[in-house]
């Protein structure tokens, strides 16, 4: 019993998962700190205070219910989610690709999916096939009204 556990735990996907929660853990201060140091102080710069916690108060029964809060926690995360993406993983693409254009490595055209490929040769198929009855049925209507016949 102890021997599966030990495999489990030394399988590569339980370490890198492992060593990614560590690496996720040890960013989340870097994006803290860029959303808290940053991005707020420019936003409460531009229109005031990010905070939306005392917008939308309803009260039942004497128990507040704010609104606000998740439209504050909802406009935090949009900040965080933008500030990632536009300080780190946007520059790193790009450098990326910077560095693919410089040693000449092209970028892959994405696959087509099997089934996606296999109906849309059925759907070539069909349409060629359908082409050629048509032509067909042309031929056969032109050469039947050349004869004086009419096709039934």
């Amino acid at each position: 019993m102890l021997q599966g556990f030990k495999d489990f735990m030394m399988k590569g996907n339980v370490i890198d998962l492992a060593v990614a929660v560590i690496i996720g853990a040890a960013f989340s201060q870097v994006v803290t700190a860029l959303t808290d140091s940053v991005l707020m102080p420019l936003i409460s710069a531009l229109v005031g205070s990010p905070n939306f916690d005392s917008f939308a108060v309803l009260e039942l029964n004497g128990n507040e219910i704010r609104f606000g809060v998740l439209l504050t926690a909802a406009v935090n995360f949009l900040l965080i989610a933008a500030a990632v993406y536009f300080v780190i993983v946007l520059p790193m693409n790009k450098m990326i690709e910077a560095r693919n254009r410089r040693l000449g490595i092209e970028p892959e055209e994405d696959a087509v999916a099997e089934d996606v490929q296999l109906l849309t040769d059925i759907r070539d198929l069909l349409t060629a096939q359908a082409k050629a009855q048509g032509t067909d049925q042309l031929a056969d209507h032109s050469r039947d009204e050349s004869s004086g016949r009419h096709a039934e």
